[in-house]
Protein backbone atom coordinates (compact mmCIF):
# COMPACT_ATOMS: atom_id res chain seq x y z
CA UNK A 1 0.00 0.00 0.00
CA UNK A 2 1.31 3.84 -1.31
CA UNK A 3 4.81 1.99 -1.53
CA UNK A 4 5.84 3.72 -5.05
CA UNK A 5 4.24 7.22 -3.40
CA UNK A 6 6.12 6.27 0.25
CA UNK A 7 9.49 6.27 -1.96
CA UNK A 8 9.21 8.98 -3.59
CA UNK A 9 8.41 11.32 -0.86
CA UNK A 10 10.75 9.46 1.72
CA UNK A 11 13.36 10.49 -1.11
CA UNK A 12 12.76 14.31 -1.29
CA UNK A 13 12.19 14.74 2.32
CA UNK A 14 15.42 12.69 3.09
CA UNK A 15 17.04 15.63 0.88
CA UNK A 16 15.48 18.86 2.54
CA UNK A 17 16.10 17.28 5.99
CA UNK A 18 19.55 17.40 5.87
CA UNK A 19 19.65 21.23 5.53
CA UNK A 20 21.10 23.11 8.38
CA UNK A 21 18.76 26.10 6.82
CA UNK A 22 16.13 26.36 4.46
CA UNK A 23 15.60 29.18 1.96
CA UNK A 24 12.69 30.29 0.25
CA UNK A 25 14.27 28.70 -3.22
CA UNK A 26 14.42 25.26 -1.78
CA UNK A 27 11.37 25.34 0.11
CA UNK A 28 9.59 26.16 -3.57
CA UNK A 29 11.79 23.72 -5.31
CA UNK A 30 10.43 20.74 -2.44
CA UNK A 31 7.11 21.95 -2.64
CA UNK A 32 6.72 21.35 -6.80
CA UNK A 33 8.39 18.08 -6.56
CA UNK A 34 4.91 17.44 -3.68
CA UNK A 35 2.98 18.55 -6.43
CA UNK A 36 4.38 16.89 -9.08
CA UNK A 37 4.34 13.38 -6.74
CA UNK A 38 0.58 14.11 -5.89
CA UNK A 39 -0.48 14.63 -9.10
CA UNK A 40 1.10 11.25 -10.03
CA UNK A 41 -0.82 9.63 -7.26
CA UNK A 42 -4.32 11.08 -9.26
CA UNK A 43 -4.86 13.43 -6.25
CA UNK A 44 -7.29 15.82 -7.57
CA UNK A 45 -6.09 18.81 -8.90
CA UNK A 46 -8.43 21.16 -6.28
CA UNK A 47 -7.33 19.29 -3.59
CA UNK A 48 -3.22 19.90 -4.73
CA UNK A 49 -4.44 23.48 -5.19
CA UNK A 50 -5.18 24.07 -1.72
CA UNK A 51 -2.89 22.13 -0.04
CA UNK A 52 -0.13 24.14 -1.94
CA UNK A 53 -1.33 27.12 -0.97
CA UNK A 54 -1.65 26.21 2.90
CA UNK A 55 2.01 24.92 2.96
CA UNK A 56 3.10 28.12 1.37
CA UNK A 57 1.65 30.15 3.77
CA UNK A 58 2.97 27.97 6.53
CA UNK A 59 6.49 27.80 5.36
CA UNK A 60 7.82 30.29 3.16
CA UNK A 61 9.09 33.53 5.54
CA UNK A 62 8.04 31.57 8.83
CA UNK A 63 9.85 30.86 11.88
CA UNK A 64 10.68 27.52 10.83
CA UNK A 65 14.49 28.48 10.18
CA UNK A 66 14.42 29.36 13.84
CA UNK A 67 14.15 25.63 14.35
CA UNK A 68 17.56 23.71 15.01
CA UNK A 69 16.12 21.27 12.58
CA UNK A 70 14.35 23.16 10.07
CA UNK A 71 14.14 20.33 7.38
CA UNK A 72 12.65 18.06 10.07
CA UNK A 73 10.15 21.45 11.15
CA UNK A 74 9.14 21.55 7.01
CA UNK A 75 8.16 17.68 7.54
CA UNK A 76 6.18 18.30 9.92
CA UNK A 77 4.09 20.77 8.41
CA UNK A 78 3.50 19.03 5.91
CA UNK A 79 2.64 16.03 7.51
CA UNK A 80 0.43 18.05 9.72
CA UNK A 81 -1.75 19.04 6.83
CA UNK A 82 -1.69 16.05 4.54
CA UNK A 83 -3.90 14.43 8.03
CA UNK A 84 -5.97 17.40 8.17
CA UNK A 85 -7.04 16.83 4.54
CA UNK A 86 -8.35 13.31 5.01
CA UNK A 87 -9.11 13.98 8.55
CA UNK A 88 -12.47 14.40 9.68
CA UNK A 89 -15.62 14.26 12.31
CA UNK A 90 -17.56 11.57 12.42
CA UNK A 91 -15.16 9.41 11.14
CA UNK A 92 -15.53 6.83 13.77
CA UNK A 93 -18.39 3.77 14.01
CA UNK A 94 -21.08 5.03 15.60
CA UNK A 95 -22.81 2.39 17.96
CA UNK A 96 -25.09 5.24 19.81
CA UNK A 97 -28.73 3.87 19.40
CA UNK A 98 -30.70 1.12 21.04
CA UNK A 99 -29.80 -2.36 19.80
CA UNK A 100 -29.99 -3.77 17.53
CA UNK A 101 -27.48 -0.81 15.63
CA UNK A 102 -28.18 -1.46 12.12
CA UNK A 103 -25.41 -0.65 9.60
CA UNK A 104 -26.34 -0.80 5.84
CA UNK A 105 -23.39 -1.81 3.00
CA UNK A 106 -24.04 -0.09 -0.51
CA UNK A 107 -22.10 0.11 -3.54
CA UNK A 108 -20.95 -0.99 -6.75
CA UNK A 109 -21.32 -4.70 -7.72
CA UNK A 110 -17.81 -5.82 -7.54
CA UNK A 111 -16.62 -3.54 -5.15
CA UNK A 112 -16.08 -6.20 -2.51
CA UNK A 113 -19.28 -5.24 -0.60
CA UNK A 114 -20.05 -8.98 0.61
CA UNK A 115 -16.63 -9.71 1.91
CA UNK A 116 -16.63 -6.24 3.56
CA UNK A 117 -20.00 -7.25 5.33
CA UNK A 118 -17.63 -10.41 7.31
CA UNK A 119 -14.05 -8.40 8.11
CA UNK A 120 -16.45 -5.35 9.16
CA UNK A 121 -18.59 -8.41 11.58
CA UNK A 122 -15.04 -9.96 12.49
CA UNK A 123 -13.62 -6.41 13.51
CA UNK A 124 -16.55 -5.37 15.63
CA UNK A 125 -16.94 -8.73 17.23
CA UNK A 126 -12.85 -8.68 18.21
CA UNK A 127 -12.63 -5.47 18.62
CA UNK A 128 -15.61 -4.46 20.93
CA UNK A 129 -16.86 -8.00 22.01
CA UNK A 130 -19.99 -7.00 20.16
CA UNK A 131 -22.96 -9.63 19.18
CA UNK A 132 -22.99 -9.68 15.33
CA UNK A 133 -25.38 -10.73 12.82
CA UNK A 134 -25.73 -10.27 9.33
CA UNK A 135 -28.32 -10.74 6.32
CA UNK A 136 -28.06 -10.64 2.80
CA UNK A 137 -30.84 -8.61 0.75
CA UNK A 138 -29.35 -9.22 -2.35
CA UNK A 139 -31.51 -11.34 -4.79
CA UNK A 140 -30.45 -9.96 -7.94
CA UNK A 141 -26.98 -11.67 -8.31
CA UNK A 142 -26.81 -15.21 -8.35
CA UNK A 143 -25.64 -17.45 -5.59
CA UNK A 144 -24.81 -13.66 -3.41
CA UNK A 145 -26.50 -15.32 -0.36
CA UNK A 146 -25.15 -18.36 -0.58
CA UNK A 147 -21.52 -16.79 -0.47
CA UNK A 148 -22.99 -14.64 2.47
CA UNK A 149 -23.84 -17.78 4.41
CA UNK A 150 -20.69 -19.76 3.85
CA UNK A 151 -18.33 -16.93 4.51
CA UNK A 152 -20.41 -16.46 7.67
CA UNK A 153 -20.18 -20.38 8.78
CA UNK A 154 -16.07 -19.91 8.25
CA UNK A 155 -15.69 -17.16 10.62
CA UNK A 156 -18.30 -18.23 13.06
CA UNK A 157 -20.81 -14.53 12.57
CA UNK A 158 -24.38 -15.24 13.02
CA UNK A 159 -25.97 -15.28 9.31
CA UNK A 160 -29.53 -14.96 8.75
CA UNK A 161 -31.17 -16.51 6.14
CA UNK A 162 -32.76 -14.91 3.17
CA UNK A 163 -34.44 -15.86 0.16
CA UNK A 164 -34.64 -15.03 -3.03
CA UNK A 165 -38.59 -14.74 -3.59
CA UNK A 166 -38.50 -12.28 -0.70
CA UNK A 167 -38.56 -8.21 -1.37
CA UNK A 168 -35.23 -6.50 0.59
CA UNK A 169 -37.62 -4.75 2.90
CA UNK A 170 -39.20 -8.07 4.09
CA UNK A 171 -35.64 -10.07 4.40
CA UNK A 172 -34.57 -6.42 6.19
CA UNK A 173 -37.91 -6.42 8.60
CA UNK A 174 -37.38 -9.97 9.32
CA UNK A 175 -33.75 -9.80 10.42
CA UNK A 176 -34.77 -6.59 12.51
CA UNK A 177 -36.76 -8.60 14.40
CA UNK A 178 -34.64 -11.90 14.79
CA UNK A 179 -31.99 -9.57 16.25
CA UNK A 180 -34.32 -7.69 18.47
CA UNK A 181 -35.59 -10.93 19.89
CA UNK A 182 -31.88 -12.76 19.60
CA UNK A 183 -30.16 -9.43 21.72
CA UNK A 184 -27.66 -9.11 18.67
CA UNK A 185 -25.94 -5.68 19.32
CA UNK A 186 -25.38 -5.06 15.86
CA UNK A 187 -27.16 -6.41 12.37
CA UNK A 188 -25.16 -5.58 9.42
CA UNK A 189 -27.10 -5.87 6.01
CA UNK A 190 -25.71 -6.71 2.28
CA UNK A 191 -27.55 -4.98 -0.36
CA UNK A 192 -26.81 -5.82 -4.23
CA UNK A 193 -24.60 -4.04 -6.11
CA UNK A 194 -26.56 -1.39 -8.38
CA UNK A 195 -24.93 1.82 -10.68
CA UNK A 196 -26.07 5.34 -9.79
CA UNK A 197 -27.85 5.74 -12.84
CA UNK A 198 -30.33 2.76 -12.60
CA UNK A 199 -33.10 4.74 -10.63
CA UNK A 200 -35.31 2.70 -10.37
CA UNK A 201 -33.18 0.37 -8.35
CA UNK A 202 -31.75 3.60 -6.60
CA UNK A 203 -35.11 4.50 -5.33
CA UNK A 204 -35.25 1.24 -3.96
CA UNK A 205 -32.28 1.23 -1.91
CA UNK A 206 -33.31 4.77 -0.92
CA UNK A 207 -36.68 2.89 0.88
CA UNK A 208 -34.95 0.58 2.22
CA UNK A 209 -32.72 3.03 3.95
CA UNK A 210 -35.75 5.04 4.91
CA UNK A 211 -37.71 1.50 6.48
CA UNK A 212 -34.23 0.56 8.45
CA UNK A 213 -33.40 3.80 9.30
CA UNK A 214 -29.52 2.34 9.56
CA UNK A 215 -27.31 4.16 12.42
CA UNK A 216 -24.62 3.55 9.84
CA UNK A 217 -24.80 3.93 5.94
CA UNK A 218 -21.33 2.29 4.37
CA UNK A 219 -20.23 3.03 0.87
CA UNK A 220 -17.80 0.40 -0.16
CA UNK A 221 -15.51 1.90 -2.97
CA UNK A 222 -12.10 0.10 -4.75
CA UNK A 223 -9.48 2.05 -4.53
CA UNK A 224 -8.28 1.07 -7.21
CA UNK A 225 -11.11 3.50 -8.63
CA UNK A 226 -9.24 6.37 -8.85
CA UNK A 227 -10.85 9.54 -9.39
CA UNK A 228 -14.20 8.65 -11.42
CA UNK A 229 -14.98 7.11 -7.49
CA UNK A 230 -15.52 10.57 -6.50
CA UNK A 231 -18.36 10.98 -8.99
CA UNK A 232 -19.68 7.67 -7.98
CA UNK A 233 -19.92 8.51 -4.18
CA UNK A 234 -21.76 12.04 -5.06
CA UNK A 235 -24.15 10.42 -6.98
CA UNK A 236 -24.83 7.95 -4.53
CA UNK A 237 -25.15 10.72 -2.18
CA UNK A 238 -27.58 12.36 -4.11
CA UNK A 239 -30.18 9.12 -3.29
CA UNK A 240 -28.98 8.27 0.27
CA UNK A 241 -27.72 9.53 3.33
CA UNK A 242 -24.16 7.93 3.33
CA UNK A 243 -22.23 8.17 6.76
CA UNK A 244 -19.40 6.79 5.45
CA UNK A 245 -16.95 5.26 3.70
CA UNK A 246 -15.25 1.65 3.23
CA UNK A 247 -11.81 1.82 0.85
CA UNK A 248 -11.31 -1.39 -0.07
CA UNK A 249 -7.71 -3.21 -1.22
CA UNK A 250 -5.54 -1.11 0.10
CA UNK A 251 -3.24 -3.47 0.10
CA UNK A 252 -2.67 -3.44 -4.04
CA UNK A 253 -0.05 -1.85 -5.93
CA UNK A 254 -2.46 1.96 -7.11
CA UNK A 255 -1.75 5.47 -6.71
CA UNK A 256 -3.38 5.95 -3.73
CA UNK A 257 -4.33 8.94 -4.81
CA UNK A 258 -8.17 9.03 -3.79
CA UNK A 259 -7.79 8.41 -0.31
CA UNK A 260 -6.30 11.75 0.15
CA UNK A 261 -9.00 13.22 -2.53
CA UNK A 262 -12.11 11.16 -1.18
CA UNK A 263 -13.13 13.01 2.02
CA UNK A 264 -12.18 16.72 0.80
CA UNK A 265 -14.23 16.16 -2.18
CA UNK A 266 -17.65 14.12 -0.86
CA UNK A 267 -17.63 15.85 2.40
CA UNK A 268 -17.93 12.49 3.98
CA UNK A 269 -15.28 11.17 6.33
CA UNK A 270 -13.61 7.43 5.22
CA UNK A 271 -14.01 5.09 8.49
CA UNK A 272 -12.73 2.00 7.46
CA UNK A 273 -10.36 0.38 5.43
CA UNK A 274 -9.85 -3.05 4.02
CA UNK A 275 -6.11 -4.12 3.26
CA UNK A 276 -5.97 -7.63 2.19
CA UNK A 277 -7.80 -11.07 1.73
CA UNK A 278 -8.02 -12.43 5.06
CA UNK A 279 -10.83 -12.54 7.69
CA UNK A 280 -8.72 -9.87 9.64
CA UNK A 281 -7.98 -7.33 6.77
CA UNK A 282 -10.09 -4.64 7.93
CA UNK A 283 -8.90 -2.00 10.02
CA UNK A 284 -10.21 1.41 11.16
CA UNK A 285 -8.95 4.94 9.55
CA UNK A 286 -6.68 6.60 11.49
CA UNK A 287 -6.03 9.69 9.43
CA UNK A 288 -2.40 10.43 11.27
CA UNK A 289 -1.12 6.08 10.56
CA UNK A 290 -2.12 6.74 7.02
CA UNK A 291 0.05 10.15 6.14
CA UNK A 292 2.80 8.54 8.18
CA UNK A 293 2.74 5.22 5.18
CA UNK A 294 2.28 7.57 2.81
CA UNK A 295 5.32 9.71 4.23
CA UNK A 296 7.46 6.51 4.12
CA UNK A 297 7.60 6.98 8.09
CA UNK A 298 5.72 3.31 8.20
CA UNK A 299 2.97 2.53 10.53
CA UNK A 300 4.47 0.71 13.38
CA UNK A 301 1.16 0.82 15.73
CA UNK A 302 -0.92 -0.60 12.92
CA UNK A 303 1.96 -3.30 12.74
CA UNK A 304 1.59 -4.32 16.42
CA UNK A 305 -1.90 -4.84 16.57
CA UNK A 306 -1.74 -6.80 13.22
CA UNK A 307 0.83 -8.99 15.27
CA UNK A 308 -0.91 -8.99 18.52
CA UNK A 309 -3.78 -10.53 16.61
CA UNK A 310 -2.27 -13.22 14.66
CA UNK A 311 0.46 -14.12 16.56
CA UNK A 312 -1.00 -16.07 20.15
CA UNK A 313 0.16 -14.36 23.29
CA UNK A 314 1.02 -16.93 24.73
CA UNK A 315 4.11 -17.66 22.16
CA UNK A 316 5.36 -14.18 22.70
CA UNK A 317 5.16 -14.45 26.26
CA UNK A 318 6.93 -18.01 26.53
CA UNK A 319 9.79 -16.28 24.48
CA UNK A 320 10.10 -13.68 26.63
CA UNK A 321 10.26 -15.22 29.83
CA UNK A 322 12.82 -17.57 28.38
CA UNK A 323 14.79 -14.15 27.64
CA UNK A 324 14.67 -13.06 30.77
CA UNK A 325 15.97 -16.23 32.17
CA UNK A 326 19.23 -15.16 30.23
CA UNK A 327 18.70 -18.76 27.57
CA UNK A 328 19.47 -17.61 24.13
CA UNK A 329 17.54 -17.52 21.25
CA UNK A 330 17.93 -20.79 19.24
CA UNK A 331 17.10 -21.86 15.98
CA UNK A 332 14.17 -24.04 17.91
CA UNK A 333 12.58 -20.62 18.84
CA UNK A 334 13.34 -19.32 15.18
CA UNK A 335 11.49 -21.95 13.38
CA UNK A 336 8.22 -21.20 15.93
CA UNK A 337 8.97 -17.54 14.96
CA UNK A 338 8.70 -18.50 11.31
CA UNK A 339 5.47 -20.49 11.83
CA UNK A 340 3.43 -17.50 13.72
CA UNK A 341 4.68 -15.09 10.80
CA UNK A 342 3.13 -17.39 8.13
CA UNK A 343 -0.26 -17.43 9.76
CA UNK A 344 0.19 -13.32 8.98
CA UNK A 345 -1.14 -13.85 5.83
CA UNK A 346 0.85 -11.60 2.84
CA UNK A 347 3.99 -10.44 4.10
CA UNK A 348 3.62 -7.58 1.87
CA UNK A 349 1.06 -5.98 3.90
CA UNK A 350 3.51 -5.59 6.72
CA UNK A 351 6.12 -4.85 5.45
CA UNK A 352 4.18 -1.95 3.48
CA UNK A 353 4.02 -0.73 7.86
CA UNK A 354 7.68 -1.10 7.99
CA UNK A 355 9.19 3.11 7.25
CA UNK A 356 10.68 3.01 4.10
CA UNK A 357 13.96 3.82 5.81
CA UNK A 358 14.62 0.59 7.84
CA UNK A 359 13.56 -1.20 5.03
CA UNK A 360 16.17 0.13 2.28
CA UNK A 361 18.86 -0.31 5.38
CA UNK A 362 17.49 -4.06 5.86
CA UNK A 363 17.54 -5.92 2.58
CA UNK A 364 16.83 -9.22 4.36
CA UNK A 365 13.57 -8.14 5.51
CA UNK A 366 12.72 -5.84 2.60
CA UNK A 367 13.02 -9.16 0.80
CA UNK A 368 11.53 -11.49 2.66
CA UNK A 369 8.58 -13.40 1.68
CA UNK A 370 6.71 -16.54 1.62
CA UNK A 371 8.82 -18.71 -0.36
CA UNK A 372 11.83 -17.59 2.29
CA UNK A 373 9.94 -18.76 5.09
CA UNK A 374 9.48 -21.83 3.72
CA UNK A 375 13.01 -22.40 2.86
CA UNK A 376 13.82 -21.60 6.29
CA UNK A 377 11.26 -23.62 7.91
CA UNK A 378 12.47 -26.83 5.83
CA UNK A 379 16.60 -26.02 6.74
CA UNK A 380 15.61 -25.81 10.82
CA UNK A 381 13.42 -28.96 9.95
CA UNK A 382 16.30 -30.77 8.42
CA UNK A 383 18.72 -30.09 11.82
CA UNK A 384 19.55 -32.18 14.18
CA UNK A 385 17.98 -31.10 17.98
CA UNK A 386 21.25 -30.53 19.08
CA UNK A 387 21.92 -28.34 15.77
CA UNK A 388 18.67 -26.15 16.41
CA UNK A 389 20.14 -25.54 20.00
CA UNK A 390 23.42 -24.71 19.30
CA UNK A 391 24.08 -23.04 16.12
CA UNK A 392 27.35 -22.63 16.33
CA UNK A 393 28.07 -26.03 15.80
CA UNK A 394 26.94 -26.14 11.98
CA UNK A 395 30.06 -26.80 10.31
CA UNK A 396 30.28 -27.58 6.26
CA UNK A 397 29.30 -31.46 6.38
CA UNK A 398 26.98 -30.66 8.66
CA UNK A 399 25.38 -28.11 6.36
CA UNK A 400 25.99 -30.32 3.49
CA UNK A 401 23.73 -32.91 5.18
CA UNK A 402 20.91 -30.54 6.02
CA UNK A 403 21.31 -29.47 2.39
CA UNK A 404 20.37 -32.58 0.93
CA UNK A 405 17.23 -32.81 3.28
CA UNK A 406 15.94 -29.96 2.70
CA UNK A 407 16.76 -29.17 -0.63
CA UNK A 408 18.19 -25.93 -0.28
CA UNK A 409 21.86 -24.87 -1.69
CA UNK A 410 24.57 -24.34 1.52
CA UNK A 411 25.67 -20.72 0.34
CA UNK A 412 21.27 -20.19 0.76
CA UNK A 413 21.68 -21.81 4.19
CA UNK A 414 24.77 -19.63 4.95
CA UNK A 415 22.69 -16.56 4.03
CA UNK A 416 19.40 -18.11 6.65
CA UNK A 417 21.95 -18.43 9.38
CA UNK A 418 23.14 -15.08 8.70
CA UNK A 419 19.88 -13.66 8.99
CA UNK A 420 19.15 -15.77 12.16
CA UNK A 421 21.97 -14.47 13.77
CA UNK A 422 21.06 -10.95 13.08
CA UNK A 423 18.11 -11.66 14.66
CA UNK A 424 19.85 -13.33 17.87
CA UNK A 425 21.66 -10.00 18.08
CA UNK A 426 18.89 -7.91 18.39
CA UNK A 427 16.87 -10.55 21.05
CA UNK A 428 20.02 -10.27 23.01
CA UNK A 429 19.73 -6.79 23.22
CA UNK A 430 16.08 -6.59 24.88
CA UNK A 431 15.92 -5.06 27.98
CA UNK A 432 15.53 -7.91 30.74
CA UNK A 433 13.91 -5.79 33.70
CA UNK A 434 11.27 -4.21 31.25
CA UNK A 435 7.88 -5.84 31.74
CA UNK A 436 6.46 -5.01 28.34
CA UNK A 437 6.01 -7.64 25.85
CA UNK A 438 7.72 -8.49 22.58
CA UNK A 439 5.67 -6.58 20.87
CA UNK A 440 6.61 -3.33 22.74
CA UNK A 441 10.52 -4.26 22.21
CA UNK A 442 9.59 -4.78 18.32
CA UNK A 443 7.95 -1.13 18.59
CA UNK A 444 11.07 0.73 19.98
CA UNK A 445 13.28 -0.99 16.93
CA UNK A 446 11.43 1.01 14.42
CA UNK A 447 10.91 4.61 16.31
CA UNK A 448 12.17 7.07 13.52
Amino acid sequence: MFINLSKKFSKIFQNITQKGRLTKKNIEKTLKKVQYILLEADVSISVIKKLSEILKKKTIGKIINKSLTPGQEFLNIVQKELIQLIDFPNKNINFNTKPPAIFLIVGLQGSGKTTSVIKLAMLLTSKFKKKVSVVSTDIIRPAAIEQLRILSQNTNINFINSLTSQTPLEISKNAIEYSKKKLFDILIIDTSGRLHNNKKMMIELQNLQNFIKPIETLFVIDSMTGQDGINLIKNFNNFLKISGIILTKLDSDHKGGITLSISQLTNIPIKLIGNGEKKFDMEFFYPKRIIKRILGMGDVFSLIEDLKKKIKKTTALKLEKKLKKGKNFNLKDFLIQIQEIKKIGDLNILKNKLPIKFLTQNQNIYNLNEITLKKMEAMILSMTSLEKEEPKILNYSRKKRISLGSGIQIQEINNYLKQFRNIQRFMKKINKKNTNTIFQNFKNLFKN
